[in-house]
């Protein structure tokens, strides 16, 4: 399983992983520097890369674990780094994501993509909602779990 999310500012690879072994309390590893080896049984390999657009920094995470909702670890990043981060949604449409934003609320998004040779850029993000014609007329937006309006505190989050 792999997890993939971006940032909305250029975060340095060591800040991404320590912040994320904290929320997981778990070893992150960055994946250019992973033996093993020596790798712990329960680590996490992350990759982390900049490219263009308001959210710069990729975050890729190898061996992540099972049973944690990633979009709740997501929001716990972003509260912890104070930056807006952009994970998947479930509608598998490469320009819906959710959101986080740094008080650790989510919500669905749309962004413009734009692919780049150092991966997706995303730009343009936006709340779906169903004030916007797009959204309440889509069914890939009303059929998701995260339907437009939806906003998902951090304290929904750990209760889940």
């Amino acid at each position: 399983m792999i997890w993939s999310w971006s940032v909305d500012a250029r975060v340095h690879p060591a800040r991404l992983c320590a912040t994320l072994e904290a929320v997981l309390g778990r070893p992150v590893v960055p994946l250019g520097a992973a033996d093993p080896a020596r790798l712990p049984a329960d680590a996490v390999l992350c990759d982390v890369w900049h490219t263009s657009g308001d959210f710069p920094t990729i975050v890729e995470c190898y061996g992540p674990p099972t049973g944690i909702p990633e979009s709740a670890v997501v929001a716990a990043v972003a509260r912890r780094l104070g930056h807006r981060c952009l994970v998947a949604d479930d509608t598998l449409n490469p320009g819906r994501h959710l959101l986080a934003m740094p008080d650790g609320t989510l919500r669905p998004t749309h962004v413009d993509v734009a692919d780049t040779d150092d991966g997706a850029a995303h730009s343009n993000a936006r709340p779906c909602t169903i004030a916007t014609q797009r959204c309440r007329e889509s069914e890939e937006c009303r059929q998701s779990r995260w339907e437009p309006d939806l906003i998902v505190t951090a304290s929904d989050l750990t209760a889940a």
